[in-house]
């Protein structure tokens, strides 16, 4: 699994001791951490939560990525832009029993991480049981087990209803202000990252359009 980390700019200071947590837990499973920034609170290149938002949606959709982990101060703003686009399921975890009932009832593919709100001292460890337990089992299974039926039910019906609410993501890119949109795609490593990685060729020639 291919897992994007993105922080927005009033987060933008913790970016490695994140990118150090998610690390350690993941790749002893076998994923691969792919840091999209921003890097430090002095980057060139800011992201607000809502460009967070943009970014996540390209990387999910393109197949660039399976799993993008996100955040800001509180979690809630970088949740609501996330959710705002299709193809992104994103829950707002704060702990480690958020994130395993979300990956196992909601069988999401992005978390939003509140990384101001209670992160003191052990903040990092907190990360650590946070993508622990969003890890450590097949997404999906149900929670408790004997609700996995009707949860799995409940997943499709959702994933169908988003497929006839939300519009087409290359329209939405097209449509939305294009400096926002170039500003979310403008990290230094996005394009090394992205055209790489890229699965969609559709979605590939339009953020190319949008970066020319």
């Amino acid at each position: 699994m291919k897992i994007a980390l993105i922080n927005e700019n009033s987060q933008a200071a913790k970016n490695s001791i994140i990118e150090a947590a998610l690390k350690k837990v993941v790749e002893p499973m076998g994923h691969t951490v792919i840091n999209y920034g921003m890097y430090s609170a002095e980057d060139q290149e800011q992201l607000t939560y809502v460009q967070n938002g943009i970014l996540a949606a390209v990387l999910l959709n393109s197949k660039a990525v399976d799993y993008v982990i996100t955040g800001c101060g509180t979690g809630e703003g970088a949740m609501l832009a996330l959710n705002s686009f299709p193809g992104v399921i994103c829950g707002h975890v704060e702990d480690a029993l958020d994130a395993y009932t979300f990956a196992q009832i909601n069988d999401g593919n992005a978390i939003a991480i509140p990384f101001a709100k209670g992160f003191g001292w052990g903040g990092d460890l907190n990360l650590e049981y946070i993508f622990e337990k969003l890890f450590c089992e097949e997404s999906g299974q149900g929670y408790p087990r004997e609700r996995a039926v009707p949860e799995k039910r409940n997943k499709k019906i959702l994933d169908e209803v988003k497929l006839v609410t939300y519009q087409d993501i290359n329209y939405i890119l097209e449509n939305l202000d294009q400096d926002l949109v170039k500003g979310a795609l403008a990290g230094k490593h996005f394009s090394e990252y992205f055209f790489r990685d890229c699965q969609d060729a559709k979605l590939a020639e339009t953020v190319k359009k949008i970066l020319a």
